[in-house]
C-alpha cells in the first residue's frame, strides 16, 4: 500500500474519532448539536470509516509482513552466495584452513589483535598469515581482499563467476 494510502487511512479515523468523542462529549453535556437524523448518519459514517481504516490497516500490515518476509529470504540467499563465493575463491588460492579462519574474520572487519586473540595465537602469525592470504589473492591489503567479493557478487548469478575463480 503507498504511503498516501495509508495517511488516507489515518485521515479517516481521525475524523471518526473525533466525531465519537465529540458525540460523547456533547451527550454528556446535554447538548445536540444537530438533528437526531444527521447525528445518525454521522455516527454510522465514523463507524464505517473506523472499520474501513482497520480493514484498510490489516492489508497494509499484511502486505509489510510479506515484503519482510521476502526481503529476509533475499538476504539469507545473499549470505548463502557470499558464502559459496568465499569458498570458491578460497579454494583457488590455495588457502589453508588457517589462512580461511584468519582471511574470513580479516573480511569481516575484525582487528588483527582481536583475531589473534579469538585463534589464540599471536599477532606475528596472524600478521605472517594475512600477508599469505594477501599474496595469493593478488592483492595489496584488507580494503582490496574485500572488494574482489564485493565485485563478484554485484557482477550477477553464482554460475557466470565460476570461470573467473
Amino acid at each position: 500500500m503507498k504511503q498516501s494510502g495509508v495517511v488516507a487511512i489515518l485521515a479517516v479515523q481521525a475524523v471518526s474519532a473525533v466525531l465519537f468523542v465529540a458525540n460523547i462529549g456533547f451527550s454528556v453535556l446535554g447538548v445536540a448539536p444537530v438533528a437526531w437524523v444527521v447525528h445518525e448518519i454521522t455516527e454510522i459514517g465514523a463507524a464505517v470509516g473506523l472499520v474501513l481504516g482497520t480493514v484498510l490497516g490489516g492489508l497494509a500490515l499484511r502486505r509489510s509482513q510479506i515484503r519482510t518476509r521476502e526481503a529476509e529470504a533475499k538476504l539469507r540467499a545473499a549470505s548463502g552466495a557470499f558464502m559459496e563465493l568465499l569458498d570458491e575463491k578460497f579454494a583457488a588460492w590455495g588457502l589453508t584452513p588457517a589462512e580461511r579462519d584468519v582471511a574470513l574474520f580479516a573480511i569481516k572487519g575484525m582487528s588483527t589483535q582481536d583475531i589473534a586473540r579469538i585463534r589464540q595465537t599471536s599477532e606475528g602469525t596472524v600478521k605472517a598469515q594475512t600477508a599469505a592470504i594477501y599474496r595469493k589473492a593478488g592483492v595489496t591489503g584488507r580494503p582490496q581482499l574485500l572488494s574482489l567479493f564485493i565485485e563478484d557478487l554485484m557482477a550477477g548469478p553464482l554460475d557466470s563467476r565460476h570461470s573467473r575463480a
